[in-house]
């Protein structure tokens, strides 16, 4: 029997369990969201379906409305069926996999299972999303078959952006369900798996809260200031933003309370249980429900002046008062910020002598020892704490990864210069003359193994291929400061962009060229995609702004006129190359980005997903081809035959508007519905394996006797399009959500999309409308008001609407 999901129960609607049913729904899996009746029903109520399933509607409701939002598109939640214990708990003896997301409370989850183990059918996987208590606890006493489809499965919030999944085996848990969930969970849901042993809290947020908790207790030891931590632990150490204390205003003041407690109260033998008990200054905000964001304070909070001015306001803990908050700054952080790398950074920082780096210092040492000190205890292997800090946290780097950058054998003598106590399998890997945690040979990673003291393979999904490791394994072809070209195997290229943010410049262009060169003489088909960027990262974020605006200052209009025909080109030649060329993009496809998108046979796209051809916001339209080829998308899907009978209207007005308002989509499932991915387009929820379904694509495509589309001209809407968009216009400037500016592009832009001024239902060839790409392009570069939101945007990174 071939084990499906097709069906699969939550039970509990908050916002962990709403976020599951969203996931499961956008992964095609029908969903019963269940939830208690509620305790407050009046005598009138006790028997309408509506009351009863008050609170599991609510969940839904508040699932749908959340931001930012945990559906890719919201009619997946059409999907979603709810119901309540009482009434529909029948319903999960219809379903494949059964989730419980309900309180953590041992007797509560007990006598829920009890009633799950009565009514679920047999082969059926049943899971708990608990985050600490023990999964022996939970299951004793129920049945073997019970036992043996019984596991931990536990997602973090929240879940459609958190890529960890930690899967906790019981005792008896069958090692083909663990198997089987670990692909679904994998490929299906898109998540990166770490395997946990049944010990409190895992492994990310046993790790995870014992940094918050040391480092809040450290910081009042130290006399530093919330907005000091928050600085130190962001990006110049590869963290995110959020840092510490942002960090625990979004994941709750009481979720934090709680997990601290929970690792206190079940770890007695924990080295550094103390760390645990947090200062008092969290049990008064607890008290006067700071929590964070859910309550709208915590240890940060944003106020509003009669202005309607945002202040942000920052906690003093010695007062409890809230205080303007000033940025403050280190000479390890300055440092930092200058360096291109992470491992720059951290060098900056870790070996300063400022107040700063020294606390960082302190508190790196604190991660490294505790990490080394949980394995095997946790996990068997570095490799599942450092996957959980980066998947369940989204730092870049786990601790051990750290460890290497800073250099194992010289922060071990640092630590013991201060009398810390290293690990003994950590002093023994050194003494055998292993020097790091993790090494690449041969394109192939590998991670330091304490049980055999040897070096093993990193695993990795079959679906995964890694342009570093191709790299590593010398399988790079050409490269320039901007661009590479790899070898991913199987006759297979890859183009990988490799400037800040992936914007797309000169470098790139030529390289493209001389790519599609090398692939036509020596390869089967190319990919175009990327790995680096963290989360959401960038594809592409578009054109390199500092070097249009230059010769925007500077008059070069030829100069604008030759780049933009060699941009085009190089789309053109990506359209109609002798084999398949298949773009993978994820996070943020902008601009240009999109345009090269557009101009592949194929796209293979991650479900997070941010695409659009956001031209006008910075006073330009789509000119590399993005213009003319997203109508092309919207047209080709009409039979031939038909397209010239067919209102060309219903097509051209929402084609225009994507462009017009700048649209950009909030998942890959919208920009399917936005026309920029057609129906031969995929989607992949594991951004792991883009780059390898990328290749899949173009091997399949190669074995299917792949066949160049043939150029051919383009039907267009012409002078009648450019009438019916001047409506949208004068409604768009009335209801202010266009600027006279606006106006004027998104006339000229209708001009370029429409053909020109020609009848509509003719035809035109694409080079009449890449002429007129190019023409608006450079007429819009002579516009102040364009030279204005260019430069805006390159100072402050937002648009400007003039």
């Amino acid at each position: 029997m071939i084990r499906k999901i097709r069906k699969a129960a939550v039970i509990g609607s908050g916002i962990m369990g709403g976020g599951i049913a969203a996931l499961l729904a956008g992964a095609g899996v029908n969903v019963q969201l269940l939830d208690i009746v509620p305790f407050d029903l009046k005598e009138d109520e006790k028997t309408d379906p509506a009351a009863r399933n008050r609170i599991v509607n609510a969940g839904l409701e508040a699932s749908l409305a959340s931001s930012p939002a945990l559906f890719f598109n919201k009619k997946d939640a059409g999907r979603i069926k709810t119901g309540n214990l009482e009434d529909d708990i029948q319903n999960i003896s219809e379903c494949d996999w059964i989730i419980e997301v309900v309180v953590e409370n041992l007797g509560i989850k007990r006598d829920l299972f009890a009633k799950i183990e009565k009514l679920r059918k047999p082969g059926s996987i049943v899971s708990s999303n608990t985050s600490g208590i023990p999964l022996k606890d939970i299951c004793k006493g129920f049945s073997k078959e019970f036992k043996r489809h019984f596991m931990g499965t536990h997602f973090f919030n929240p879940v459609r952006y958190m890529h960890l999944l930690e899967l906790i085996p019981g005792a008896d848990t069958l090692p083909e369900i663990l198997d089987f969930i670990a692909a679904f969970g994998e490929k299906n849901l898109g998540k990166g798996i770490v395997w946990a042993k049944d010990t409190p809290n895992f492994v990310g947020n046993r790790i995870g809260i014992q940094e918050i908790g040391a480092i809040m207790n450290a910081m009042e030891e130290d006399g530093l200031t919330i907005a000091e931590v928050d600085a130190i632990f962001g990006p110049a150490l590869g963290r995110p933003k959020t840092a510490i204390f942002r960090l625990a205003d979004l994941v709750g003041l009481d979720t934090i309370v709680h997990v601290c407690k929970n690792s206190y109260d079940l770890c007695p033998d924990d080295e550094q249980r103390e760390a645990l008990l947090l200062p008092g200054f969290v049990e008064k905000m607890v008290d006067k429900n700071l929590l964070g964001n859910k309550t709208g304070a915590g240890f940060y909070k944003t106020e509003l002046t009669p202005e309607w001015k945002k202040i942000r306001k920052i906690l003093n803990p010695s007062t409890m008062e809230y205080q303007d908050l000033v940025r403050p700054t280190f000479p390890c952080i300055d440092a930092a910020k200058k360096k291109e790398t992470l491992k720059e950074k951290i060098d900056c920082v870790l070996n300063g002598d400022d107040k700063g780096a020294k606390f960082a210092w302190k508190m790196a040492t604190n991660s490294f020892l505790y990490a080394a000190n949980r394995v095997p205890e946790i996990a068997d292997t570095i490799v599942e704490i450092d996957n959980a800090m980066k998947w369940g946290y989204n730092f870049e780097m786990g601790p051990f990864e750290l460890w290497d950058a800073y250099g194992v054998q010289a922060a071990v003598e640092r630590m013991e210069k201060q009398d810390l106590k290293v690990p003994a399998h950590i002093k023994g890997m050194l003494e055998k003359g292993n020097t790091c945690f993790y090494k690449l040979e041969r394109g192939i990673q590998y991670y330091y193994d304490f049980v055999s003291d040897a070096y093993k393979p990193v695993p990795a999904g079959k679906n995964m291929v890694s342009i570093a490791a191709a790299k590593g394994n010398r399988k790079t072809v050409m490269e320039n400061n901007s661009a590479s070209l790899v070898d991913i195997g199987d006759d297979v290229f890859c183009i990988e962009f490799h400037t800040k943010m992936n914007a797309l410049n000169e470098e790139i262009v030529d390289l493209m060229g001389d790519a599609l060169d090398y692939v036509d003489k020596n390869g089967a088909g190319l990919v175009i995609g990327n790995e680096a960027g963290g989360v959401p990262g960038a594809f592409s974020a578009g054109a390199d702004l500092a070097f249009i605006s230059r010769l925007c200052h500077e008059k070069k209009y030829a100069e604008i006129d030759v780049f933009l025909k060699k941009a085009q080109a190089g789309v053109q030649r990506i359209k109609y190359a002798a084999f398949p060329v298949v773009a993978a993009p994820y996070g943020m496809v902008l601009g240009g980005g999109c345009e090269i998108c557009l101009g592949a046979d194929r796209i293979v796209a991650h479900a997070e997903l941010y695409m659009g051809l956001v031209e006008i916001g910075v006073g330009l339209l789509p000119a590399g081809g993005g213009t003319m080829n997203l109508w092309k998308k919207y047209i080709t899907a009409l039979p031939a035959k038909t397209a010239k009978d067919t209102d060309l209207a219903k097509f051209f007005v929402p084609a225009f508007m994507n462009i017009a308002m700048a649209s950009v989509s909030m998942s890959a499932a919208q920009a399917r519905g936005n026309g920029f991915l057609g129906q031969a387009d995929r989607i992949v929820f594991n951004r792991d394996n883009l780059i390898g379904e990328a290749k899949k694509e173009v091997l399949k495509m190669v074995d299917d006797g792949y066949i160049p589309p043939a150029r051919q001209p383009l039907i267009v809407m012409g002078d009648a399009g450019q009438g019916m968009v001047n409506a949208e216009i004068f409604n768009l400037l009335n209801g202010k959500f266009m600027s006279e500016h606006d106006a004027f592009l998104a006339r000229r832009i209708a001009y370029v999309m429409g053909g020109g001024d020609v009848k509509t239902g003719s035809t035109v060839d694409e080079d009449t409308i890449l002429k007129l790409e190019r023409d608006a392009f450079a007429d819009f570069c002579k516009q102040e008001k364009t030279i204005a939101r260019i430069d805006h945007m390159l100072k402050t990174g937002k648009p400007l609407r003039n």
